[in-house]
């Protein structure tokens, strides 16, 4: 896919409200501790080793928990190119009977 099309699925997930998330389509959590520290948990990394989802939920989970006390924040790093690559067929099929 094209770099505008990544463009465009950017600018639509940045709208979009998220309460959950498929962790196929999280880049990476960067978790923002006390003191200005912050620590990064790579999941794009972890499925490349193969990882199952669960599994990479599971690991999240406990290492959210060890922060726990220190943590302020956790931001979320979507891999728009998975998401694109998934997402848009479908949106295509499904619009291609509008026009």
């Amino acid at each position: 896919m094209s770099p505008e099309v990544f463009a465009k699925w950017e600018h639509i997930i940045q709208d979009v409200e998220k309460t959950r998330v498929p962790v196929e389509f999280i880049r990476k959590l960067i978790v923002k501790l006390s003191g200005r520290r912050q620590r990064t948990i790579n999941v794009r990394l972890l499925l490349e080793q193969g990882l199952s989802p669960d599994e990479i939920e599971h690991a999240v989970s406990e290492k959210l928990a060890e922060y726990d006390e220190e943590m302020i924040s956790v931001e979320f790093v979507f891999d728009i190119e998975s998401i694109a690559e998934i997402v848009q067929p479908e949106t295509d099929h499904f619009l291609k009977d509008l026009k």
